[in-house]
């Protein structure tokens, strides 16, 4: 790291002193530096080089800039950009203190009116960006400072800058832009389209870690986590903690929701739904019920020629409120396709119950699993390419992708049922 301090000092004599490496995350390091023009200590931060090299220093540096104008008491300004010796890196204030993350770290539950306190001061940082139209896409406890006993949000439009700049390619490295405790289920699949209801998705979260001591989908692996955001709900705030507030928990809830539309429209309703004691969640789930999202079913039990399966319409197309009929029908498989052979969830129903996704042989004795699709209409199922070695398949909320682990548990893909090639969502471990 000393060779990396030596080049930046070189590169940047005139502007910053940089003195010692102070921090490390997953797009960029952080060095302590004095701002030689106007004396003051920043924090400037070099993007990982691998990082650097898929997004491009023009791309980034131009993306970056539409971050500079946001001018809010709980964001994190940025001051400088650039590129030197090969290093894209950018200057923020340095700020004493500790991140929420130190403060969970040492804590790990914090009193509920100070929590919802922060969630509403993050609120109104992030419903001034959305305003502007600017998406954080990676808010998470380490990204936000704790200054005098306010927060702060850091990297505010980073984590757009690079998965703007790095487009597709970025996808196709493995390298995803988010943190997989704090994805929406929209990141988690790969979608390209982010909105301001991510942002309140990850708050949702957040809010969630400081009031009950950890993450609504905890898990070891990336893969273990991402497929809980996917196919999981989480259980209520009130159950880990009693004391929580109905409204809290209800706009947790709500913020949580696996479909985007279904969240708060703005960060300010979310904000104002955590003062209001009288908001609830008329859609909120009772605990132990399932609702919305990716759903994933498997057998122990399943037959080499067939498989019968009981589709519950009401807990596939939303959140139970009334008993809804049942539709039964069978679907024939081909012999030699036992997903049952494969362990885990290795059968998905799609969310109409009009078709499954399961894992069965390969077309090529060579690979041993694969994923295949079969319509309840149509006699022979379709071998989805690019799914090799295919592990525990499941819909999205509008049937059209798939959502797999692949290889190393820690490797997750989507692919599309439309024959577009399957990419990579995330390929490295929680950590």
């Amino acid at each position: 790291m000393s060779e990396t301090i030596d080049r930046l000092n070189a590169a940047l004599e005139d502007r910053y002193r940089v003195e010692r490496e102070i921090g490390e995350g997953g797009m960029a390091t952080v060095f302590l530096a004095e701002d030689l023009k106007h004396s003051r200590r920043v924090a400037l931060k070099v993007l990982k080089p691998e990082l650097a090299a898929v997004v491009g220093a023009e791309r980034f540096l131009s993306e970056i800039q539409t971050t500079a104008n946001l001018q809010h008491p709980h964001i994190l300004p940025l001051h400088d950009s650039g590129e030197a010796d090969t290093f894209l890196y950018y200057v923020m204030p340095f700020i004493e203190g500790e991140t929420l993350r130190d403060r969970l770290e040492r804590e790990r539950q914090l009193p509920v009116p100070e929590a919802v306190g922060l969630a509403v001061s993050l609120c109104g940082a992030l419903d001034h960006a959305h305003r502007k139209g600017v998406i954080h896409r990676d808010i998470k406890p380490a990204n936000i400072l704790l200054q005098d006993g306010q927060p702060v949000v850091a990297d505010f439009g980073i984590a757009l800058a690079v998965g703007s700049a790095g487009g597709a390619r970025l996808t196709e490295t493995g390298l995803s832009v988010g943190t997989p405790y704090y994805m929406s289920p929209e990141q988690a699949t790969g979608d390209q389209h982010i909105g301001p209801a991510s942002d309140i998705y990850a708050i949702a979260c957040v809010l969630y870690e400081m009031l009950v001591g950890e993450p609504p989908f905890p898990g070891s692996t990336a893969q273990a986590v991402l497929g809980r955001i996917i196919s999981g709900d989480a259980s209520p705030a009130t159950q880990h903690r009693p004391a929580i507030p109905a409204n809290v928990d209800a706009a947790i809830q709500k913020g949580l929701e696996k479909i985007a539309a279904d969240r708060f429209a703005t960060a300010d309703e979310f904000a104002k739904a955590l003062g209001d004691a009288g908001f609830r969640h008329g859609s909120a789930a009772t605990p132990g019920s399932e609702g919305g999202g990716w759903r994933t079913i498997a057998s122990g039990a399943m037959a080499l020629a067939g498989v019968s399966l009981i589709v519950a319409m009401a807990s596939l197309l939303g959140r139970n409120e009334d008993v809804r009929p049942v539709a039964r029908y069978s679907i024939a498989l081909l012999e030699g396709h036992d997903p049952a052979r494969y362990g885990g969830n290795s059968l998905a129903i799609s969310p109409d119950g009009s078709s499954i996704v399961y894992t069965g042989p390969g077309r090529d004795p060579s690979v041993p699993a694969q994923l295949w699709h079969r319509s309840r209409d149509i006699l022979e199922p379709t071998l989805i390419n690019g799914t090799d070695l295919a592990q525990e398949p499941a819909f999205s909320p509008d049937g059209s992708l798939i959502a797999f682990y692949t290889g190393a548990p820690t490797t997750i893909k989507v692919v599309s049922l439309a024959g577009e090639p399957p990419y990579t969502v995330t390929d490295s471990a929680v950590g």
